[in-house]
């Protein structure tokens, strides 16, 4: 039996104790001057994207990073600051989003140093947004162990792509570039170069892109809290694509 739809009421308060937890989970971070003017920014710079990459995606991606660093035992005010921040802005710059496909920190940098974060701090979170994208894994390993604060927000971008909320993002994207749904004649492509995996030239199907990433990034993460997540929304998304193969072949 399907179960019932949450009532708009039970909605409304699951929402609102969700808003209350992150609050207090916020509050501890050492600058929350800076992190309400981070999610203005955010506010600012991603309102005209498609919704796979809008504020809102920005707003999840925080909300899950503080809820790992709270699973995986990070309290430190100054460490919380850094993973905070580094969520909130880690897509402003996105290269799918600049005109000469370049990931851009100028905006980025600038509101750190008007924030007032120390050198260090800075350093830190530029560090995280640069190094924690896909592109960045796709050909090569990482050469060092990754920091608590990178690790941290990278799985909270990673859950961010999977699962329900995944899905709708995949064609979401998709659709924002005239992506076709499916083409069985246009195959995943395997063994991407970073410049491939990044290129704008070469058209793509939404349903390959479940083949060339999402499905690899359950095995990517790099918390224990991170790994657990991923196992349910990754069972969700390999149930829709076999589901949708189905249909597309007239099968279901």
């Amino acid at each position: 039996m399907r179960p019932p739809f949450l009532s708009t009421a039970l909605l409304a308060a699951s929402c609102s104790f969700l808003h209350t937890a992150h609050r207090k989970m916020a509050a501890a971070a050492a600058n929350p001057a800076a992190v309400r003017r981070a999610e203005e920014l955010v506010g600012r710079e991603m309102s005209g994207r498609d919704a796979s990459h809008d504020a809102a995606h920005a707003l999840r991606v925080r909300d899950l990073a503080l809820s790992l660093a709270a699973e995986q035992g990070l309290s430190s005010p100054d460490r919380l600051l850094i993973v905070e921040l580094a969520a909130l802005l880690h897509d402003i710059g996105d290269y799918k989003y600049t005109k000469d496909n370049v990931e851009d920190m100028s905006i980025v940098q600038r509101f750190l140093e008007e924030v007032g974060l120390e050198e260090e701090q800075r350093e830190d979170i530029v560090a995280i947004i640069t190094g924690m994208g896909f592109k960045n894994e796709v050909s090569k390993k990482l050469n060092e162990e990754p920091t608590l604060e990178f690790a941290i927000v990278q799985d909270a971008d990673r859950l961010d792509a999977i699962g329900a909320i995944g899905v709708a993002r995949c064609f979401t994207y998709g659709g924002s570039k005239n992506s076709a749904l499916h083409d069985p004649k246009v195959l995943p492509r395997d063994n991407l170069s970073k410049e491939k995996y990044m290129s704008k030239e070469e058209k793509q199907t939404s349903i390959n892109h479940f083949h060339e990433k999402l499905f690899k990034l359950k095995d990517m993460m790099k918390t224990e809290a991170g790994k657990k997540r991923a196992e349910k929304r990754h069972m969700f998304m390999e149930n829709f694509v076999s589901e949708f193969y189905e249909e597309w072949s007239g099968r279901a």
